[in-house]
């Protein structure tokens, strides 16, 4: 999330250091991925480094966490630096780093399965399976090479056998690999995705492929031991939970909580029975517990960094969910559309296409939904703003709620976020086309507020827009309505240039209902109720990297104190005498605690801030702008006849009975640079990206931004 308006700094060479860092970090934590599997890293590099290593303090844990945990986290920490840094460079929402190193790479390509991804993205995933591929087939090479009719005769079984057994451990070490990075993606707050141009939302895909990945992996290594324990008749093995070394028993339970969960996750038993993938879900918990258990808390080290920041960002997503937030009030559309317009801090700043994840106890307790803001923090500094079309069942008793003859004088919601892009690249082209489907205008809303902001009280020159927006039927037209904020907008749209083509595609005329009034539903205040502040204050980047680097040293000194002076009196490394169950343990409740001690402690200090900045509730609250001073609900009619409202409607041509032809209106623009952006369906986000990489017209750049619609 952003918190930190941007201002004039002069950091490029320090960003442009710390990046440099940070890659310089990550190729070497790659080839250590690359090398794993061979004998030059297992003969080699692991026995020298822990030769020059003192396992006093840390044991053969030390070693693992020293090479795998240690590189994640420190890029972590420099990411953290890094966003702050940008947060200061002056329009950075706006202007973005057009000069990015990567930005080439970051064109659109269609891929069956993942939909649109920029290549960039695609680069990841090409290297992603070429290391599991590299792997798997080094571990099988290395591991099949010693195996020989003699050596499986010696220990009394058959090749095929001994070769089963082989391929089932090597299964499991590439679902460990998966693993290891299953957590980044769904890590909301992430300091390392923004540094590749990614956000968690544009993520998410590769969380869910990986989550297959690990899951086929992981039982095809469960059923091979199985398999090999029945055909050499030791199945006994699947009861042994020993001491030390491999817990069988404990993989057993993490497999079985992975299947569970694995079953919940088809798309059609998540629609029709989200309570039941919700509560399964959280089985990811038993499952990293059981996990750790299974293999160590030395091998583990492997998968834990991932994990290790979901886990910050997961409990502090926690603690912001606790707080119920302000709702001021609802504008209810006849399209089945609402806004919700929530208070919030002055100190709240986000990038336009921001994610808001919203949750209404009243209609489901468990359910947390993702919309994107349509406001903006400059122009509306003590307002936040979300649109949801009822287009699901959720949305839809959301809206039967608001919009119902009884009135509804309060509404408890719980946030969490925003999430946003940490920059933006809009002012660099000539011409902005934005294309949108149905509620997949509500993006684009946002964009045009910040380049109102940016024209009219920046006086910056801003690029043309040119809003191509199709609608099922003639009522949806009213969306258009809110794309200028009701307050905040100026007098005069002078120096904005904006053409809206509206297209209605199931009607061939105006109908007579399509201009029924919006009404606005207020909602009256609560003691407990709190404007929408930064969670982790105005310096969030910074604030993160300081939980995140703290909390890892403190738990170095809590895990390094327990091991030089109970655990290594008792078991001086041989790890043969103490228990590794109760090692993985302490470990993980160490960590826990730490993480716990460090985000609380940052949360409740910035709270304390947040609440001497934040509006006074009570100062706020007076009689709803009614004619009768008990009404709730009044006629906006007058808030869209405004001079700008009357001349922005101006601006919109309405097509109907026909659908946008989209390759004819990018092809005939000739300015030099042409941003497109797509919101909306499936089908529409393909042809437009087909269209910017068929490479017919070079002036097209299509601009990849994550959207929840």
């Amino acid at each position: 999330m952003d918190a930190q308006p941007p201002s004039h700094g002069g950091n490029s060479p320090f960003k442009a250091a710390i990046l440099a860092l940070v890659m310089v970090v990550l190729a070497g934590h790659l080839l250590i991925w690359v090398m794993m599997p061979t004998k030059v890293y297992r003969q080699h590099w692991l026995p020298d480094i822990r030769l020059k290593s003192s396992p006093t303090y840390f044991g053969a844990s030390g070693v693992t966490f020293l090479i795998f945990m240690f590189p994640i986290l420190f890029m972590a920490v420099m990411g953290c630096v890094y966003l702050h840094l940008a947060q200061k460079s002056r329009d950075n929402h706006l202007k973005g780093n057009g000069k990015h190193r990567l930005a080439i790479l970051r064109r659109p390509v269609i891929m069956k399965g993942l939909g649109v991804v920029s290549r960039i993205e695609l680069a990841f995933f090409l290297m992603f399976i070429a290391l599991l591929v590299w792997s798997f087939a080094t571990y099988l090479r290395i591991g099949f090479a010693t195996i020989t009719p003699q050596s499986a005769a010696n220990s009394g079984e058959k090749v095929w056998e001994v070769k089963l057994e082989t391929a089932a451990l090597r299964l499991g070490l590439i679902g460990n690999v998966c693993l290891s990075f299953l957590f980044f993606p769904v890590t909301r707050g992430s300091s390392l995705l923004p540094l590749f141009g990614l956000t968690s939302e544009a993520s998410v895909k590769y969380h869910i492929w990986l989550g297959h990945i690990v899951m086929t992996l992981f039982t095809a290594h469960g059923l091979s031991y199985i398999i090999y324990w029945a055909v050499t008749h030791n199945i006994s093995e699947m009861l042994k939970w020993d001491n030390t070394g491999v817990s069988h028993v404990a993989g057993e339970l993490a497999l079985l909580s992975g299947l569970v969960l694995w079953a919940t996750t088809y798309p059609k038993i998540r629609r029709k029975m989200f309570e039941l993938f919700f509560y399964t879900h959280h089985l990811y918990i038993l499952f990293v517990f059981f996990f750790v258990l299974h293999v160590g808390i030395s091998y583990a080290f492997v998968m834990l960094p991932g994990f290790y920041l979901f886990m910050i960002d997961r409990y502090l997503r926690f603690l912001q969910s606790r707080q119920s937030v302000r709702l001021v009030s609802a504008r209810i559309l006849t399209c089945e559309t609402i806004e919700l317009n929530f208070s919030k801090s002055t100190g709240l700043i986000y990038p336009p296409t921001s994610v808001l994840f919203m949750n209404v106890p009243s209609i489901s307790k468990l359910q947390w939904h993702p919309f994107t803001i349509s406001s903006n923090s400059n122009l509306e500094a003590e307002k936040l703003s979300v649109i949801i079309k009822g287009e699901g069942s959720w949305s839809n008793k959301l809206y039967q709620l608001l919009s119902s003859p009884s009135s509804v004088e309060r509404l408890d919601v719980s946030i969490e976020g925003p999430y946003g892009p940490t920059s933006t690249n809009f002012l660099r082209h000539d011409l902005l086309v934005m294309v949108s489907g149905g509620s997949g205008l509500t993006p684009f809303i946002s964009i045009i507020r910040e380049l109102i902001y940016a024209s009219e009280t920046l006086k910056s020159k801003t690029p043309e827009i040119l809003l191509i927006s199709s609608f099922k039927n003639s009522s949806d037209l009213t969306m258009l309505d809110l794309i200028l904020p009701i307050s905040g907008a100026p007098s005069q749209l002078s120096n904005l240039s904006v053409q809206i083509e509206a297209f209605v595609t199931r009607e061939k005329q105006p109908t007579a209902q399509q201009k029924k009034n919006i009404q606005t539903l207020w909602f009256k205040p609560s003691p407990s109720d709190a404007a929408i502040t930064p969670i982790l204050g105005r310096n969030s980047w910074l604030c993160l990297g300081s939980i995140i680097s703290s909390s890892f040293i403190i738990y170095l000194i809590f895990i390094g104190i327990l091991t030089r002076y109970y655990i290594f009196p008792i078991d001086h490394n041989t790890n043969k005498i103490y228990s590794s169950a109760k090692k993985s343990e302490l470990n993980i409740l160490f960590i826990c605690v730490c993480i716990i001690i460090t985000a609380t402690t940052a949360f409740l200090w910035n709270k304390s801030k947040n609440a001497k900045e934040s509006i006074q509730i009570q100062n706020m609250e007076g009689a709803s702008p009614t004619a009768s001073p008990n009404s709730l609900i009044y006629n906006a009619d007058r808030e869209l006849e405004s001079s700008p409202q009357q001349a922005f409607l101006q601006t919109v041509n309405v097509h109907y009975g026909e659908r946008p032809d989209l390759k004819r209106i990018l092809f005939e623009r000739k300015e030099s640079s042409v941003g497109v952006l797509v919101c909306g369906p499936k089908k529409m986000r393909h042809e437009v990206a087909n269209i910017c990489s068929s490479g017919l017209a070079a002036n097209l750049h299509f601009e990849s931004i994550s959207f929840s619609w």
